[in-house]
């Protein structure tokens, strides 16, 4: 692939077009946390759901900080879940299940709050909500080492473009292994559908 085919692979952004639950994924960025407050004030993001265990690089309960930060920004706490043990992205939403499922109880559907290229998240969501028929998705540009890291300039970028070439390289080989199931963005995230022949058996 070359950088443009890599950029559109990897970016998940599909945003709602109705109120829908937001999850915070685990991240030592505050970008996601204006973010769903804004949009919580604006009655586009009723129920939050923050994740994250210790973050590796500043020691910062990931989870815990979030739910501080978004109590300072107006966003009440009844409006507001956590988790704070995971240690990874598919672990976010293990460890969120029972908060997702709330959400869902209530006729909200998701809406994941991540890093432009975490396609991580969109297949978490996925693996751990089957039966789930659309995901959404909206984004932000992380900053490392002082430089935001962007659509265009990932390449350019040595954090970014180890962290953008990891997540193709890891989700393109999991679905060609069979681990992962594909999705494709249409109006959210969905299961791709299966080809059929016409008799109703699986298109090789």
């Amino acid at each position: 692939m070359d950088h443009n085919e890599v950029t559109a692979y990897v970016d998940i952004y599909a945003p709602p077009s109705e109120p829908t639950a937001h999850m915070i994924f685990g991240t030592n960025q505050y970008s996601p946390v204006e973010m769903a407050a804004t949009r919580y004030h604006q009655g586009l993001a009723p129920f939050i759901i923050a994740t994250g265990g210790v973050n590796r690089h500043n020691g910062i309960v990931e989870g815990r900080e979030f739910y501080r930060a978004l109590l300072e920004r107006g966003v009440p706490a009844a409006a507001i879940r956590y988790e704070d043990r995971s240690a990874n992205t598919w672990q976010n939403v293990e460890y969120a299940l029972a908060a997702l499922d709330e959400a869902l109880r209530a006729g909200l559907p998701i809406t994941a709050i991540s890093k432009w290229y975490h396609l991580r998240a969109i297949y978490a969501l996925r693996r751990f909500l089957p039966s789930v028929d659309v995901c959404f998705a909206l984004t932000f540009d992380p900053i490392y080492d002082g430089v935001a890291v962007t659509r265009s300039n990932w390449q350019r970028h040595p954090g970014g473009h180890r962290r953008v070439i990891r997540e193709w390289q890891e989700i393109s080989r999991r679905i060609a292994e069979g681990d992962l199931q594909p999705a494709i963005r249409d109006n959210g995230w969905r299961a791709r559908p299966v080809s059929t022949e016409p008799d109703g058996t699986p298109r090789a």
